[in-house]
């Protein structure tokens, strides 16, 4: 029996009990003043549907936002680092939670930031700031070179890949529907296309990884047909073939069999109740003419559709053989997501992910400078990934040459995350990675859907603010002398400076 329906079944029995005692002993009336509130309590925290840890954790869930409330209030954000463990930025999970549930996200008291610690950024600002009306209000991205027939518009801050199956049906559900709300983007992850991600009816970028699931064969090679049915479907605006990650780049994926249901092993195409691995390479090619060639036939196949990759920088010379190859073919992806090492996932062996990849900034700067020196950087977007949290992290993005970004945790956050780090064991206590039912109940869709839309609408909306307060009229102004970055005691340097152009 799960601890929900154990509380439930406590609360009815305690309710009767009390009531024999009282008509049996009415002196101890009492007793039914100091119970029955707590009952009605648990009763509400059921019926409930803002909060999915009180849902599924009756009366002892309050102990939680009881906490929250009293604790210091600097234990409330958690800390950004370099992979060093140098920290360069703290960021208020309240501020993604308060955006998410459309309160007041300004705080009191100056900042929170060390800003004569190494690693100290910010944005620098103008004497002649724009009024926020002459700043483009909803800046959009169209991706799609020569040969794409079907370009997409796409926000400049989209869902970043997570898969059902590593999240529970009701999250891809409140994913989907607030990227419909908001007219932004969802990435499937590679676990497939699933009927939630349909559903949810927001506009979706299929994610291809290393098992090509929902466009496999029964072996697990590549099918053209199965890769057809779904990337002709209208929710599908973009295909985005995964060749690394950044929090375990060259290891490939596994879904533990206590996550493997009959219904994600369906939507695979693979066997159910079996731990599933994705190997770290892929079998439809094995080197950068064969990687151009497959894009191209990914994009033939889905009637023109825009096809990129994404991936964690690690040898440089290899993405450099392939901007060569590009160039020698003339044929190139709609766009590249480039992931920082120090992304997250649900779970990968810690060496991974605290010691392979490249960092997001090291590796954006160097793709977008690469694609500058081969004269590529015009007809191939490039997508940011890697602790997006807040419009600063956009604008930092873009100021090394990103056109748009993917946010993965944030958005988790904005669902109901508390980062309970138990991810990859099936418990989540939100109902967020879980395929456990009785627990992705407590998730309700409409709720947190809604939460999805406000985080991304206030986000946005906050960087058109500082692009105000820089004298910028649109993100395509931004460079990399607007953001500065402490190096020493009495140093910053800009971007410009940090990051030069090899070109």
């Amino acid at each position: 029996m799960k601890i929900r329906e154990l509380f439930v079944l406590m609360s009815v029995m305690t309710m009767v009990i009390i009531i024999g005692i009282a008509m049996v002993f009415p002196l101890e009336l009492w007793i039914l003043i100091i119970v029955l509130p707590l009952i009605g309590l648990g009763i509400n925290d059921i019926l409930q549907k803002k909060h999915a840890i009180k849902r599924n954790y009756p009366l002892i869930g309050n102990i939680r936002y009881l906490l929250e409330k009293i604790r210091p209030e600097i234990q409330q954000y958690f800390i950004e680092s370099d992979l060093d463990g140098t920290p360069i930025n703290r960021v208020f999970r309240s501020l993604i939670y308060s955006r998410a549930k459309n309160q007041v996200d300004s705080v009191p008291f100056g900042t929170k930031n060390d800003v004569y610690q190494n690693g100290y950024e910010c944005m620098a600002h103008s004497i002649y700031p724009k009024k926020i009306t002459e700043v483009e209000q909803n800046p959009r991205v169209v991706f799609g070179g020569k040969d794409c027939k079907k370009p997409y518009s796409a926000s400049i801050l989209n869902i970043s890949a997570m898969s059902f199956g590593a999240l529970s049906q009701n999250a891809i559900l409140a994913l989907s529907k607030g990227a419909k709300l908001g007219g932004f983007a969802h990435n499937t992850g590679e676990g497939g296309l699933s009927t939630y991600h349909l559903e949810g009816g927001g506009d979706l970028i299929w994610q291809i990884g290393t098992g090509y699931f929902g466009c496999r064969t029964v072996d697990g090679q590549f099918s053209e047909e199965n890769f057809k049915s779904n990337a002709l479907k209208d929710n599908v605006k973009m295909i985005e073939i995964k060749l690394s990650q950044g929090a375990k780049p060259g290891h490939g994926g596994i879904l533990p069999a206590a996550k493997n249901t009959k219904e994600i092993a369906q939507i695979r195409g693979i066997l159910p109740h079996v731990d599933v691995l994705s190997p770290p390479y892929h079998t439809a090619f094995s080197n950068p003419n064969e990687l151009i060639l497959f894009i191209q036939k990914l994009r033939t196949l889905s009637d023109g559709k825009p096809v990129g990759i994404k991936l964690c920088i690690g040898d440089k010379n290899e993405f450099e053989d392939l901007c060569k190859a590009m160039v020698k073919n003339d044929l190139y992806p709609d766009f590249i997501t480039i992931d920082g090492g120090e992304g997250g996932t649900g779970a990968a062996p810690e060496e991974f992910t605290d010691s392979i990849g490249m960092p997001l900034r090291d590796g954006l700067a160097f793709v977008v400078d690469t694609l500058k020196k081969y004269n590529l950087k015009n007809d191939i977007k490039v997508i940011a990934s890697g602790r997006i949290f807040s419009a600063f992290h956009i604008i930092r993005a873009m100021a090394l040459g990103a056109d748009t970004v993917n946010s993965a945790r944030a958005m988790m956050l904005a669902i109901g995350c508390i980062q309970a780090l138990r991810c990859n064991t099936n418990n989540c206590p939100a109902g967020v990675a879980t395929q456990d039912k009785s627990l992705m109940k407590g998730l309700d869709v409409t709720d947190k859907s809604v939460r999805v839309y406000n985080f991304h609408k206030k986000t946005v909306h906050s960087m058109v603010e500082m692009l105000a307060a820089a004298g910028l009229s649109s993100p395509k102004e931004i460079s990399r002398k607007h953001i500065l970055h402490r190096t020493g005691p009495n140093k910053l340097q800009s971007y410009s400076e940090l990051y030069l152009e090899n070109v």
